[in-house]
């Protein structure tokens, strides 16, 4: 897996976090290609913004004294839920042609139980009309998949409410994070 080049500020504790007893500044962070949580001690006396990209590739990085490691799940506060909750909405917004890719060519996992299953909302009927709609032609977009499927859930949300799954809870098939 390639290292994060940056990072977008999901919380930041000045203090560090409430229980412990360390009072060192901790940055809540998500990794913007691959959607790696993160904990990041940022440089003394630098401002920090909710939603703020930082840069933690190689080289001088202005902000960040260094990365702790990996964010564990348990730990993201609640105003970090929400920001990530937005996060994952403009990326999902913004990467419309990886997702339309998805539901062309998402496959089974095993012999009960395909990918797209997996998403909230979509059971074996919309699954089954996914795979013929796409047999007869490819999905160009979002919006098209929509017309060509009656009563199908918004595509955009139920990946949205996958990826904050994924990215929230224990699940066995991590499909949009790693």
């Amino acid at each position: 897996m390639p290292k994060e080049e940056y990072a977008i500020v999901l919380e930041y504790l000045p203090n560090g976090y409430p229980l412990e007893k360390k009072m060192m500044p901790i940055v809540q962070a998500i990794g913007k290609e691959n959607f790696t949580l993160l904990e990041i001690v940022p440089r003394r006396g630098v401002g920090i913004e909710m939603g703020e990209n930082l840069y933690i590739g190689e080289g001088k990085r202005d902000k960040v004294y260094y990365i702790l490691g990996r964010l564990k799940r348990e730990k993201l506060t609640e105003t970090a839920k929400k920001q990530l909750q937005e996060v994952i909405s403009e990326r999902v917004k913004e990467d419309e042609t990886k997702i339309v890719k998805f539901f062309n060519e998402s496959t089974a996992i095993n012999k009960r139980l395909h990918q797209i299953e997996l998403l909230p909302g979509m059971g074996k009927k919309h699954m089954k009309e996914i795979l013929k709609q796409r047999e007869e032609k490819p999905f160009l977009s979002l919006a098209e998949m929509k017309e060509r499927i009656s009563n199908l859930p918004d595509p955009e949300k139920t990946v949205e409410k996958r990826m904050f799954q994924e990215l929230t809870e224990m699940e066995k098939y991590n499909l949009f994070t790693q």
